[in-house]
Order: C-alpha cells, then structure tokens, then sequence
C-alpha cells in the first residue's frame, strides 16, 4: 500500500503525535522524498552546530545573575579548546590549573555545565536554575552558582568540593541528537569529591520544553532527589526516582533502597 494513501498517512500522522522519532517518511521512488532529505540535513547541521557553537559566557551570566543566589563564578577545564575537549573526554573531568571557586559550605551548589550542548545550556540554563531554586530555596542554603565551559560531569566532583556543598546539581548540555540538540540533563551527586563515578550520581535528563521535559517537573523530581540523598547519606544506585508513585517530604519523590 503506498504511503501516498489517505488511510496510510492518516496512520503514521498520529503516530507522529507521540514521538520526535522520524517514522513514516515516504518514498520517491527508491529514495526518501527530497522533504525529508532536506530536514534530515538540516537536523545533522543543528547537532553539529550545537556541539561546535561556542557558549557566550557574558550572555549566561548576566542571565544567571538575574536568578538572585550570588554573583556566577566563570570556570573551565583542563582541556584548552573544543576540539580537545571533543578529542580528550579526561581534560573535561578536571579544572584547569587555576580555577578558584569560594568556600561556601552550603547545602546545595549548581554547576552550570556546556557539555555536548552549548547550546542547550544557552536555551534553557538560566530558567532550570531558577525553577530548581525556586524549589530548594526555603528548605536548603544555596551556593552561588558556577559556569564551567569544556566542562564534563565529573569537573562538577571538583567544584563541589572546593566550594564544600553538601549536594552538587550540574546542569549539563547532553549529546545532541537528529531530533533534539539543545537538551539538558541534571546530575545530582551527594558529597561530591574528585573519584566520585556515574554509580555515585543520579540524572534527570531529556529537558527541554516544550517537547521534552518541563523546567517545573525537572525541578519537583530533583528536589525529591536531594530529600533522599539527605535522609539516605548518599547518592546513585541506592537512591530512586518513584516520583509518579509515592513521595518523600515536601519535595517529591525518592525511594531508599
């Protein structure tokens, strides 16, 4: 049956409607349509720039600023450019020589990470932070945040025990992809030192609204996280997200195991 049929497009119109995944393409003859060619193109060419698109710190900072918990703190890795970075995923896990973050010995401290997506942190960056603090301000201190540019997770691990915070957030760009290339995702690590694995941490990922996550539900399940990092002593494989079943606290949501 040709994808040209009424019944056959009005099938794959609504399997559309439930993911960002490109299902039912067409044909023209053996080839895809020349459509779907060119957004697919076009798709490659925004992950690409996504990766590559340096972020513009002073634009971040200004914004972050604006969020109210102190005055941003501009880092960077070991690694001394993007394609080093890209070549060289060891130089993003540690600071560069000279990095200075301020004792702050909060409860709570927020990285603001590129990652894979500079761009996802320039699109999203700013509001996730202020709906995560919005949610942790009157139960928690927050440190003021820091920016981190060729920056991988585990440079958090540095960060956060420089500044001495109890909980470290980052909020990192994630892989871009052919569907979405300005994603975010949070890692939550409880007693963050240098060492610390993937074991050790928690993530929300996949945000990105209007299509992905929202900033609200992101932040309503981080804070269910960081009530059972607390209440467990510790973050990662021990700690779950059972936001949609029970909740602990005000928060939300983690399961102890």
């Amino acid at each position: 049956m040709s994808t040209d049929e009424p019944a056959v497009r009005e099938f794959w119109d609504e399997l559309r409607k439930t993911t960002q995944a490109r299902i039912g393409l067409g044909r023209s003859g053996n080839a895809l349509p020349t459509r779907q060619v060119l957004e697919l193109a076009a798709a490659h060419a925004a992950a690409r720039d996504a990766v590559h698109v340096p972020l513009d710190t002073d634009r971040l900072v200004a914004a972050v600023r604006e969020v109210g918990i102190g005055e941003p703190t501009v880092v960077t890795s070991r690694a001394t450019s993007r394609d080093e970075y890209l070549r060289r995923p060891d130089l993003g896990r540690v600071p560069a020589a000279d990095m200075s973050v301020a004792e702050s010995g909060a409860d709570i401290g927020f990285v603001l990470a590129d990652g894979l997506s500079p761009t996802a942190l320039a699109h999203h960056g700013a509001a996730l932070l202020t709906e995560l603090v919005a949610r942790l301000k009157d139960r928690h201190t927050l440190a003021p945040p820091v920016i981190a540019t060729q920056a991988r997770v585990a440079l958090g691990d540095h960060i956060g025990a420089a500044a001495r915070v109890r909980t470290l957030l980052v909020i990192i760009g994630e892989r871009p992809g052919l569907s979405v290339a300005d994603s975010l995702g949070i890692y939550l690590t409880h007693l963050p030192t240098p060492g610390r694995t993937d074991a050790d941490r928690n993530c929300i990922s996949n945000i990105h609204p209007p299509d992905g996550l929202g900033y609200a539900e992101a932040a309503r399940v981080t804070a269910g996280l960081v009530d059972g990092a607390l209440a467990l002593g510790r973050s990662g494989v021990d700690l779950k997200d059972t936001s949609r079943t029970s909740a602990l606290g005000p928060g939300g949501a983690a399961e102890l195991k």
